[in-house]
């Protein structure tokens, strides 16, 4: 098949990448120029967000069995696509974010028919605006839409831990080590899935060209299901260190660092279970094989091997030792007024 990803080096797009190179696609990557796509790729360099015109006009000699644009967060941007690849696609892909579905859920298995409600993240609250509208344009207009929605996707570059800096995620690993307090959300019980990258390019690169899945909606992610408070001790343990666990609420965290409040509060202060029959009807033999234990030591590997990569986030670092000591006074006063 011939294939245009808009973007395709990310942190869950590159293993899709590679995974549609392996099984041998025509692969096309829309992309600035500003990191190298992997051997197999053909590059086409360009800035959609900026310059749509001019990548109109860059692709309007080319016809694609399948275009998949990873950066769409908008129902602007979203509208953009359709009026490109009106006529120009058998399959445009969405990529959506199951954070979409329903704060708090009232079933505690997700499928793709849950309610999508997020009153808590705009950032969802945009990806169900785009739902919204391709599903509009495939009803009114047949264009080819499907939807596909990663829940917390990680890959070598990123430690998926609940609170961690996204942009420096070492950070948390240079806590564990110097033995400072790790704050877990709630008291780290609710369960969670996490899927590495390269589980989820199985369902994605699976679904690529397969007709029956225009207008549908998937979600693709692990079938393994922990707590908060197991995948941290995963980690403690790659790295050998004992964790000095802080148990937090989370509207507590979310009121003393705002920065935090709406992914927290909005996705991941909740259980997150997923029913991944859907997927596994349309893609026959999708399995999850790389385990949290598997991965995260695969990442920690990945750090380790060059110190460049272990950038500490000292601002949000020293904000995390102010929360914790506001925890502990107000449990300590809490603890004397009521023992009095």
């Amino acid at each position: 098949m011939k294939i245009l990803f808009i973007g395709g080096t990310g942190l869950i797009s590159s293993a899709s990448t590679q995974l549609a190179i392996d099984q041998g696609h025509d692969l096309y990557l829309l992309h600035r120029g500003n990191s190298k796509p992997p051997a197999g790729a053909q590059s086409l360099i360009g800035d959609i967000n900026k310059d749509p015109d001019g990548v109109a006009k860059l692709l309007e000699s080319h016809q694609f069995d399948v275009v998949v644009n990873w950066i769409v967060f908008n129902p602007k941007q979203l509208q953009r696509d359709i009026d490109i690849f009106s006529g120009k696609t058998s399959q445009y892909f969405f990529i959506s974010s199951a954070s979409a579905y329903q704060k708090p859920c009232h079933d505690y298995l997700i499928r793709e028919d849950t309610p999508l409600c997020n009153p808590y993240w705009e950032y969802s609250r945009n990806k169900i605006a785009c739902e919204e509208l391709l599903m509009r344009a495939y009803r009114e207009n047949e264009f080819p839409g499907v939807i596909v929605r990663p829940s917390l996707t990680y890959g070598d570059t990123q430690i998926p831990l609940v609170v961690n800096s996204w942009n420096k995620p070492y950070t948390i690993i240079s806590r564990m080590k110097a033995g400072k307090p790790i704050i877990v959300p709630g008291d780290g019980s609710s369960l969670w899935t996490i899927t590495h990258n390269t589980d989820f390019a199985k369902g994605l690169v699976g679904l690529l060209g397969h007709a029956q899945a225009v207008g549908q909606a998937f979600h693709i992610t692990s079938d393994e299901v922990l707590t908060w408070n197991q995948f941290y001790q995963i980690v403690g343990d790659a790295l050998g260190v004992e964790l000095n666990l802080v148990h937090i609420a989370s509207d507590f965290i979310a009121a003393c660092l705002p920065g935090t409040g709406d992914g927290l509060l909005g996705d991941k202060a909740v259980s997150s279970v997923f029913d991944n029959s859907k997927i596994k009807r349309y893609v026959p033999g999708f399995v999850a094989t790389t385990s949290f234990r598997q991965g995260i030591r695969q990442t920690l590997d990945w750090f380790e091997a060059d110190p460049s990569r272990q950038e500490i986030d000292e601002a949000l670092d020293a904000n995390w030792d102010k929360l914790v000591e506001a925890y502990e006074d107000g449990l300590n006063s809490a603890q004397k007024a009521f023992n009095q």
